[in-house]
Parts: C-alpha cells; sequence; structure tokens
C-alpha cells in the first residue's frame, strides 16, 4: 500500500525505540528523518521507496537533490586521524560496540562531531569523531580493532568487530537511482509535502549500512 511519509514519519528521538517508522505528532512532522529501504520506483520529481517494515513511502524529488554513493572499504583503512562515524550498542564496561564504522572523507571532517543517540537498532548511538589511537580488540572480539575517539567535549572506546561493515562514500550520480536500489534517505516535511533531501545509495545491491 502506498502511504504518505507524514503518516510514517517521526522524530528521530522517537525512532530510537522503535527501529520502524510510526504516526508523527504534528510537532515533529518538520523534522529530519530516515528512512532505509529499496527504491521502488524513481523519476524526475518523485521517489518511491519501500522501507525496511515494509511500508511504501512515496517522496518529492527536489531538483539538485543530493545523492552519495557508499562503498565498502576495508578495516583496516580506519587510521590514527581518520574522522569517523560509528552505530555501535553501547557495552556493560562502558565501551561501544561497533555496528557499522563510516571513513569520512577528509573534505567532510568534522560532519556530525560529537556522541548522540542513533535509530539503527533501539538503543544504538552514534559517536562522529576522530581516531585518537587504535590497537587490537580485546580476546573475545579476535580480530578487530579497538578504536579511542575523541569529540569536542569527550571521547569513547569504540570495538569493531572483523565483520562489521567499513565503509566510505563519494559523490553520487543518476545511475544509482534505479529500482532495487538500496538506500538511506533523509527526509522532511516541507510546505506539507513529504521531500527526499538527500538520498545515499549502494551500487549493485549494496545497502548503506548506517
Amino acid at each position: 500500500m502506498l502511504v504518505r511519509i507524514s503518516s510514517v514519519l517521526l522524530a528521530s528521538a522517537a525512532l530510537l525505540g522503535a527501529g520502524v517508522p510510526v504516526l508523527a505528532s504534528a510537532q515533529a512532522a518538520s523534522e529530519q528523518v530516515r528512512i532505509r529501504g529499496t527504491i521502488v520506483r524513481v523519476d524526475a520529481t518523485t521517489l518511491v521507496v519501500q522501507d525496511r517494515s515494509g511500508e511504501v513511502v512515496s517522496l518529492a524529488r527536489p531538483a539538485g537533490m543530493a545523492v552519495s554513493e557508499v562503498y565498502p572499504i576495508k578495516l583496516s583503512d580506519i587510521k590514527r586521524g581518520s574522522f569517523i562515524g560509528t552505530a555501535a550498542m553501547p557495552q556493560a564496561n562502558g565501551s561501544q560496540k561497533a555496528l557499522e564504522v563510516v571513513v569520512f572523507p577528509e573534505a567532510a571532517r568534522g560532519t556530525g562531531e560529537g556522541h548522540r543517540p542513533w535509530d539503527l537498532l533501539p538503543q544504538s548511538t552514534m559517536t562522529n569523531a576522530t581516531v585518537a589511537d587504535l590497537a587490537a580488540a580485546p580476546r573475545s572480539v579476535r580480530g578487530g580493532q579497538q578504536l579511542r575517539l575523541t569529540y569536542n567535549g569527550g571521547e569513547k572506546t569504540v570495538v569493531v568487530p572483523p565483520d562489521v561493515p567499513v565503509v566510505t562514500f563519494r559523490p553520487g550520480t543518476e545511475s544509482l537511482l534505479v529500482p532495487g536500489a538500496k538506500v538511506l534517505v533523509n527526509a522532511q516535511e516541507k510546505n506539507g509535502t513529504p521531500t527526499a533531501l538527500r538520498v545515499t545509495a549502494g551500487r549493485n545491491g549494496f545497502a548503506p549500512p548506517m
């Protein structure tokens, strides 16, 4: 069933507990949200996405909508001094266990710096920070990396298992926006119209892990 995004979007804070879209409050209708799913249909003015809960969402596609391509790299590509973003799960010892890692291009250094709740999974977090130090992960996560991340006002220790997706991104092209492509869409209701602001897409079935 095709539904308007205004009936399924909600504020990011509310998404944290549910992990899937539910009814938005009027106050939250203009806040940016993330839609993870698969392109169903796309043309010059419309983007239709089936999200991970199965809802089909129709979005206006404005002229000049930003498109980025996300693609996999190696765990070893995370270096001391890299600026990264990592969705993670808090651990009992105060550390974070990574669900994915994005290594930002140098031109994007500083983007969203800090630590905050995230909506990839219930209770997950996002830390955008600089890798101040890295070492082998504890024995319980053999083959992984342990990162000490610093950001303005704090730091976090993040353990990255060896099988966690590590990705980066680059400017994308229209060729990415095809039915079946896996996408992460930043969306917002503008003047009463659900609108895609940015699309991050994978090529050949690769899904943005963020």
